[in-house]
């Protein structure tokens, strides 16, 4: 086909001189040639898109106001100290006086620590002459270290020349568990040889984490020296009971 004899689609074909070429059915429509632009039918935007949602601005919340901590009552640590005992009228008491009066005593000193070990033993030798203690009737026993201390305890109290007997030392903690055995020994140790012999034996024994708090309880020593003879004439009422009974 020329273009002169070309058309568009949708226009009316011109008229042709061959009458025998029918019409076409006007009713029936051309399909469109291949490669027509087909319509871009576009979808409605959505709210969402359209407009966008807002965002809702952020409100910082006020932090709640912290309470004042309640200041929590200060504990005092419940150390050893010496006490009263209230014990009701009637009832028989024996109680033993630190008295001296004709008191023999062993001291059994460790030379381990001995700084600490003397100023122990001048703070009971006080103590002893205090409560009228004569000098020669003291007995100074030296032995190695506290480990020594129960065994040279023992052999001064079944000798039977002695009142009671004070032990004195100074175990310091270290870095290992050495300070365990030491003093939990030295102390269990001084226990027995008092309960075999039946002498009084007074723990003088300093167990401390530093030097500076074993220089702060030096004045354990008269602590002990009294404990010691406190003890020995409370043993001694109690065999005067015994054979006035």
């Amino acid at each position: 086909m020329s273009a002169t004899e070309g058309f568009w689609p949708g226009e009316a074909r011109p008229a042709t001189e061959d009458k025998d070429v029918q019409e076409p059915d006007a009713t029936v429509s051309e399909p469109e040639p291949l490669g027509w632009p087909q319509p871009h039918e576009e979808e409605p935007e959505t709210e969402a898109e359209s407009e966008p949602e807002p965002q809702q601005a952020s409100v910082a919340e006020p932090e709640p106001a912290e309470d004042d901590e309640a200041e929590e009552p200060e504990i005092v640590p419940i150390g050893h100290a010496p006490g009263e005992l209230d014990i009701p009228d009637g009832v028989a008491v024996l109680e033993g006086s630190p008295s001296g009066a004709d008191r023999t005593v062993g001291l059994v000193v460790s030379r381990f620590n001995g700084e600490i070990s003397n100023r122990l033993l001048e703070s009971a030798l006080e103590a002893l002459a205090a409560a009228g203690v004569a000098e020669e009737r003291i007995t100074v026993m030296p032995v190695p270290g506290a480990f020594e201390l129960p065994i040279g305890a023992m052999a001064l109290a079944k000798t039977r020349r002695y009142s009671c007997v004070v032990a004195l030392g100074c175990v310091v903690r270290g870095e290992t568990a050495h300070f365990e055995y030491v003093a939990g020994e030295a102390a269990s140790g001084l226990q027995l040889a008092g309960l075999e012999t039946g002498v009084p034996v007074a723990f003088g024994v300093l167990t401390v984490d530093t030097a500076e708090q074993a220089e702060a309880r030096v004045d354990r020593g008269a602590d002990a020296a009294r404990a010691a003879l406190e003890m020995a004439d409370l043993f001694s009422q109690v065999r005067k009971q015994a054979q006035a009974g």
